[in-house]
């Protein structure tokens, strides 16, 4: 794997020269979006936030944030990838090495409904803010909203999404939220991914706020796809979720989800950034390929 250039300098430069940080973000040459009909290919990094680290059956896979950036950086410089989304602190580090130059840029919002809580569903805006976004010349901010009925917090978490949508509308940025149809079993929330919880979810997440005009949805591929995808006029992007045992049988479900009119492409993390065969860069060349 090709190393991210100089990474042990950063703490140096963040301790002595905090100030470069922003500056690397003003400098940064913007991405822009692909032709009508092009899809986008995204990278996604934005989980060690929310205490979520492992990938396949590594529990600490994302724990070291050299190796992270690392594959994060070969990930971006592949053909016919577009942009990332990931939590400040990677954004930070991206930009200073140069890795985010000519990308489309997302940031993580709500952070706080911490992997295995007790809380999770409660999930707090304790990442980027819209007036953040815009600040660091983003191109739009992301949400996570899990819907669990039985849990009283849901409403927090829908209220806030609402109020980040229209934040972010109202700087002319891209809201990007990642619905799910969420329960709680043995203490543990799990996202029912069958197509008629995503429906359900995609009905709830369309009508967050005082105008969808910018929102899209970042959507699981499911079976099904075509008749979840119709549940919505707004672009889609499909998430790669966990590391899949079957690599093939995924690039297969996404092939079938891009099909359909509304969809824009893809974001994918764990599943390309840590692939079994620990081949980073033919991952997303094959993800690519399907572009």
């Amino acid at each position: 794997m090709t190393a991210v250039p100089d990474p042990s300098h950063l703490a140096e430069l963040r301790a002595h020269h905090p100030e470069r940080i922003a500056q690397a973000l003003a400098a940064r040459p913007p991405g822009s979006m692909p032709a009508p009909g092009s899809r986008l290919m995204i990278i996604a990094a934005d989980h060690p936030a929310r205490a979520s680290l492992g990938a396949g059956s590594d529990d600490l896979a994302m724990a070291n944030r050299t190796d992270l950036l690392a594959r994060c950086a070969q990930a971006l410089a592949r053909p016919g990838v577009h942009g990332f989304l990931g939590t400040a602190d990677l954004i930070e580090d991206l930009a200073v090495l140069g890795a985010l130059d000519g990308k489309l840029v997302f940031g993580s919002m709500n952070r706080g409904g911490l992997a295995r809580s007790v809380f999770e569903v409660d999930d707090r805006f304790t990442g980027y803010d819209a007036e953040g976004v815009a600040q660091a010349r983003l191109d739009g901010g992301k949400m996570l909203l899990r819907l669990d009925p039985a849990d009283p917090a849901t409403p927090r978490t829908l209220a806030a999404c609402a109020g980040a949508v229209n934040d972010l509308a109202g700087r002319s940025l891209t809201a990007m939220v990642e619905p799910f149809w969420s329960t709680r079993s043995g203490g543990r929330l799990s996202n029912d991914l069958s197509p008629d919880a995503v429906i359900r979810s995609i009905t709830v997440a369309s009508g967050l706020g005082r105008t969808s005009a910018r929102t899209w949805l970042k959507l699981p591929a499911v079976d099904d796809i075509e008749r979840v995808l119709a549940a919505t006029t707004l672009p889609c992007l499909l998430l790669g979720g966990e590391v899949p045992e079957n690599p093939d049988a995924a690039l297969t479900l996404w092939q079938r989800a891009l099909a359909c009119e509304n969809a824009l492409g893809l974001v994918i993390g764990r599943a390309m950034l840590y692939p079994p065969d620990g081949d980073v860069a033919a991952a997303v060349d094959a993800a690519v390929a399907l572009l």
